[in-house]
């Protein structure tokens, strides 16, 4: 039986990704606020990855 599912892919971003996808956001500010917490993130051994949506509801101011 074949059932149409709708799926959401998660994208998830590293540091310098999630950097380059900003004008005018760098690295280091990016690992600051997933230091501090400002962001969500999930680490992976030493790198973060960032959920690529989050990342721009924390931007548009979204996030609370």
């Amino acid at each position: 039986m074949a059932e149409n599912k709708t799926e959401n892919k998660i994208t998830m971003l590293t540091i310098k990704e999630a950097a380059a996808l900003v004008d005018g956001l760098m690295e280091y500010r990016v690992r600051q606020m997933c230091r501090a917490e400002q962001i969500p993130c999930v680490k992976a051994g030493k790198k973060f990855l960032i959920n690529k949506d989050v990342l721009f509801d924390y931007l548009r101011g979204d996030l609370k």
